[in-house]
């Protein structure tokens, strides 16, 4: 781990997450910690932070990269044994069925915006994942949730998120001077500008293969899922299919995405 951040891993390990829902102590210029992605709702887990915040001397303040379930639905847990402020970044201007489910009982005291300072962070936009996502940046190390993970791709859900958008935050970040990237599931990045170029040719290498496939005729979500999503396994289908509608999306705002795609209904 980074100086002066510690990590308590969750236990919700699956497709999706990973090895589980990372949540992280970061040590403040203030008395205590800050906890970064409190987790899913499970006592175990939050029996550990807090134990964990304890012997840190305490909790300075929440901060959410997004309001997710599996990273904030511990929120009001956690603060049954402690009392601090929880900030996160400003809700978008709209939500999807496809969107994935928010955590339940959140009362954020403050939202943030791009540029603002909370406890030792300074608070950088990154939507995409979501349309609130937000990152953490502590000196050159930067927390940064669902938009990079240690392993694997995001998901980026059409609707609440946006590809236009994550490709656009994946640019910005690649421009910062960082020493590690402490992502919302997997292992720490200690490359970043290496894994960040990775991100970003990974998604334009989907988009070259999706439009390569759209001039060849193919039209059916089934018949491009087949052909630009062929390594995806079984169990990543179902989340490969959105991520093709936020694909379809984007290249719908652009002007180029020709007529007859078969889309998700709204």
């Amino acid at each position: 781990m980074p100086e002066g951040v510690e990590l308590v891993r969750a236990g919700n390990a699956g497709p999706m997450t990973l090895t589980g829902t990372n949540t992280y102590l970061v040590d403040s210029t203030r008395a205590g910690v800050w906890v970064i992605d409190p987790g899913p709702s499970d006592p175990e887990h939050v029996a550990q932070v807090g134990d964990a915040v304890e012997a840190r001397g305490g909790l300075a303040g929440i901060a959410l990269t997004h309001r997710h379930f599996d990273h904030a639905d511990a929120v009001p847990l956690l603060q049954e044994r402690f009392s601090a402020e929880v900030v996160a970044g400003r809700p978008g201007p709209s939500r999807s069925a496809f969107s994935e489910p928010e955590a339940s009982g959140l009362v954020i005291d403050r939202e943030l915006d791009d540029g603002d300072s909370v406890g030792p962070f300074r608070v950088i936009s990154t939507p995409g994942h979501s349309a609130d996502h937000v990152s953490y940046l502590a000196g050159d190390v930067l927390f940064c949730g669902d938009t990079v993970l240690g392993e694997g791709s995001v998901f980026i859900p059409p609707g609440g998120g946006s590809m236009k958008s994550y490709l656009e935050s994946l640019g910005r970040l690649r421009e910062l001077d960082l020493a590690a990237l402490c992502p919302g599931h997997g292992p720490v990045v200690w490359d970043p500008r290496r894994k960040l170029d990775e991100y970003i040719a990974h998604r334009l290498d989907r988009e070259r293969r999706l439009l390569e496939a759209l001039a060849r005729g193919m039209r059916t979500r089934d018949e491009l899922l087949d052909t630009v999503w062929d390594d995806a396994p079984a169990a990543l289908r179902p989340a490969a299919a959105l991520t093709l509608e936020a694909h379809l999306d984007k290249l719908e705002q652009e002007g180029r995405l020709p007529e007859g795609v078969e889309r998700l209904p709204t």
